[in-house]
């Protein structure tokens, strides 16, 4: 519609407000129960920054504008002239839940299992995630920058000094009370610098979990037959290409299945890359993941008998790069590993890897995508395989050891 067609149906607006209109930030918001979406609403000039794709958000929705729970899984800034947008109210996440390779995966589990996005997002980041299980919200203080260029011409009472001195040699924010505990003294001090603007106050959330530590004798490696080291040869040069190759590991039980696993895990924590192993829920036993964590030091199990809390705990050491193997049931398929470099899945033709609610999505399907999308190996491992694999094999998709 040009500007004289526009004429006819009310005043145009003014040539500098269709400029400021041309140039505004829109979301892509989904939702996880009817309406789907996805919707666009604008981003108030105070959020520009700060909501991301990834995020979930606060906004308006229907006529009565009823606040909901919102996806975030784009942004784009165009011309909104004629277009009456919401606006996003306030966004609910500090960080992105989802990363970008997640936000990925999303939309083809969507397109391929025929289900609402907001849904599939809601099941690759547990409940105890999005609701930060086992954190809570802080006021921590630190040191200006400003206030430590001056610091030895400030005039302070004795006991502001120090513990002024002390947070300009600390690193790390603090809340009043554990400043208060280092330094040996009360709350005053500290409240004292706060208000003379020599602390600044940041709130963040911060976890105030520590799950139960683990001890695990470490094991040794056991010599490998002939049939063991193939195996490892053919994984460890796809680890080394990389290559988006998948393997077949046929062997009876008590073939020696899982040392195979392990040398082509360790190669892949010798290229600082991380590995996702899925067991059936049935088979995730104790002596399974102490059978991980006697090999290697940075372990993370996923499954359904965690806490929130410990999910949570595991899901951000995860996200972080402090694991370096990931062992877990169905859904560890979708754990945020910032490098992955395999997936193994043993005993891969077990019904259980078949989520039965929506959306209906078999881990294996979703390894195979993930693997083939960031060009690392897949190993499916099986004394009985099933019958896709098998085929797969038989017409050399999948190279069987």
């Amino acid at each position: 519609m040009t500007r004289q067609q526009r004429v006819l149906f009310g005043p145009p607006p003014p040539e500098w407000e269709e400029d400021e209109q041309s140039l505004r930030q829109v979301a892509q918001v989904v939702f996880s129960e009817p309406p789907f979406g996805p919707y666009d609403y604008l981003v108030p000039e105070h959020l520009r920054g700060i909501v991301d794709a990834g995020k979930r958000v606060w906004v308006p929705l229907g006529r009565g504008n009823r606040r909901c729970t919102g996806y975030c899984i784009g942004l784009q800034t165009g011309n909104t002239t004629g277009r009456r947008l919401k606006a996003v109210l306030k966004t609910i996440d500090e960080e992105p839940l989802w990363t970008p390779a997640l936000l990925e995966l999303a939309r083809w589990m969507a397109e391929y299992y025929l289900s609402p996005l907001g849904q599939v997002l809601e099941t690759i980041v547990p409940s105890g995630v999005r609701g930060a299980a086992g954190t809570r919200r802080k006021t921590l203080l630190s040191v200006p920058d400003s206030v430590l260029v001056r610091l030895g011409e400030l005039q302070l009472p004795k006991k502001q000094r120090e513990v002024l001195e002390f947070m300009a040699g600390h690193l790390d924010p603090l809340t009043a009370q554990e400043i208060a505990d280092r330094c040996g003294c009360s709350v005053a001090p500290v409240q004292g610098l706060l208000k003379k603007g020599l602390l600044e106050a940041t709130e963040r959330r911060v976890s105030v979990f520590e799950p139960e530590a683990r001890v695990v004798a470490d094991s040794t490696a056991h010599d490998l037959t002939p049939a063991q080291q193939e195996a490892v040869d053919a994984i460890v040069a796809a680890i080394r290409q990389p290559a988006a190759q998948p393997f077949l590991l046929h062997g009876v039980t008590g073939s020696g299945k899982t040392e195979v696993y392990i040398r082509a895990i360790e190669e892949v924590e010798r290229f600082g890359r991380q590995a996702i192993v899925l067991v059936p829920e049935i088979s995730l036993t104790p002596q399974t993941w102490e059978r991980f964590q006697s090999r290697f030091s940075r372990v993370a199990v996923l499954h359904s008998q965690l806490t929130p809390q410990e999910r949570h705990w595991h899901w951000r050491q995860i996200a972080e790069g402090r694991v370096s193997v990931v062992v877990g049931a169905r859904s560890a398929v979708f754990a945020p590993v910032p490098h992955l470099g395999l997936i193994v899945i043993d005993e891969e033709h077990d019904a259980s890897f078949k989520q039965d609610i929506a959306p209906r999505y078999h881990a294996r399907t979703v390894a195979q995508w993930r693997a083939k999308k960031s060009g690392v190996p897949l190993v499916l491992g099986s004394a009985t395989p099933s019958l896709e694999t098998w085929h797969a094999s038989e017409r050399g998709i999948v190279r069987r050891l």
